[in-house]
């Protein structure tokens, strides 16, 4: 008779740990999801803070930017853009120095000036957050003639753009396809920039990879690759090639 109490007292305690146990994991669970809303839209302590320093920034230099950097949308690249134009600011050609110099302090502050004044009317949710960023790149950089200044001055700007910063998508990525409708010279250059540093830092896998660009342009490293159409995103990335054949003849 004790023998069998003890097996059912056992049982009853076997059975109340796995309960508790998987309650105990549905609820980190939820909390973790609860937790985490990152990818889905800025907190209220993200965006208390981002207007904090929106306000305290100023429209020169690239202190607006930074605002932008540590936000849980992970909006990355508006600081990293701005620093490297004032960096490559004095590498003009001097025939185009002062337009190339007007540019970049109009450019910024266009964007400085737009960021403080519509992100306080933007949605919390990060695709808005980012639509409202992206947006304001378009605007400015067309509006202060940065085609202008890139045909005469190519190998600068084509020394700013790396190929990392292209992953994951983001202001880089829209920089990049705002170049790329700013002329054959500079669409070759820019897409030559691009295939060589992917080679550096992906090796062979770059030759069973075609990088889609706007407008039906597309870089290939394999001219017997399969055609990939083009993707009119504002965004871009790699898309696979066809399968590659294993040693014995079959393909994945």
């Amino acid at each position: 008779m004790d023998v069998k109490l003890a097996v059912v007292f056992v049982l009853i305690v076997q059975r109340t740990v796995e309960t508790t146990h998987s309650a105990d994991l549905y609820e980190n669970s939820s909390l973790e999801r609860s937790s985490n809303p990152k990818k889905i839209r800025l907190s209220l302590q993200d965006t208390a803070e981002i207007q904090q320093c929106l306000l305290s920034a100023g429209d020169v230099g690239c202190g607006t930017f930074e605002c932008f950097t540590n936000s849980s949308c992970e909006i990355r690249g508006l600081h990293d853009i701005c620093m490297s134009f004032l960096h490559n600011a004095g590498k003009f050609d001097s025939q185009y120095f002062l337009q190339g110099k007007s540019f970049i302090k109009d450019a910024l502050k266009c964007m400085a000036h737009g960021l403080r004044h519509k992100f306080s009317c933007v949605s919390r949710k990060c695709v808005s957050v980012k639509e409202m960023v992206f947006q304001l790149q378009h605007v400015c950089y067309n509006k202060h003639n940065l085609c202008s200044v890139v045909r005469e001055n190519i190998n600068v700007m084509i020394e700013m753009i790396h190929f990392q910063d292209l992953l994951p998508k983001g202001p880089h990525v829209e920089l990049v396809n705002i170049l790329l409708g700013c002329g054959e010279e500079v669409r070759v250059a820019i897409t030559h920039r691009i295939h060589s540093q992917c080679e550096q830092n992906w090796g062979a896998l770059c030759a069973s990879l075609s990088l889609c660009l706007p407008d039906h342009t597309k870089i290939q490293t394999v001219p017997t690759l399969t055609s990939v159409p083009a993707i009119p995103s504002a965004n871009f990335l790699p898309h696979a090639g066809p399968p590659l054949p294993q040693p014995d003849g079959q393909q994945v």
